[in-house]
């Protein structure tokens, strides 16, 4: 899924029906993976993309971004200073 040789942390978050997480730019690198319910994020292109359970996104340090549900979301959230995707 993803490797790191950093300390990274490791959480959840909930964003409850109709909320928001405001805009803010990535500490470090932040990989977001909806694992129940559905919603969106918004990067600094303001485009729009939905996210349903299994799917996710992965924020590089510095890009700015704000997320939200309509129905209501909990995402795992992995945040390091290096974060590495296979292959890549």
């Amino acid at each position: 899924m993803i490797k790191t040789e950093e300390p990274t942390n490791i959480g959840f978050i909930d964003i409850e029906q109709g909320g928001i997480v405001g805009y803010h730019k990535a500490p470090v690198s932040q990989l977001f993976i909806v694992i129940q319910g559905e919603g969106w994020i918004e990067g600094e292109d303001n485009h729009r993309l939905m996210l349903k359970s299994g799917e996710g996104v992965f924020w590089e340090k510095g890009e700015g971004h704000t997320s939200g549900s309509e129905k209501g979301l909990t995402a795992l959230v992995l945040q390091s200073e290096k974060l590495e995707m296979p292959n890549s």
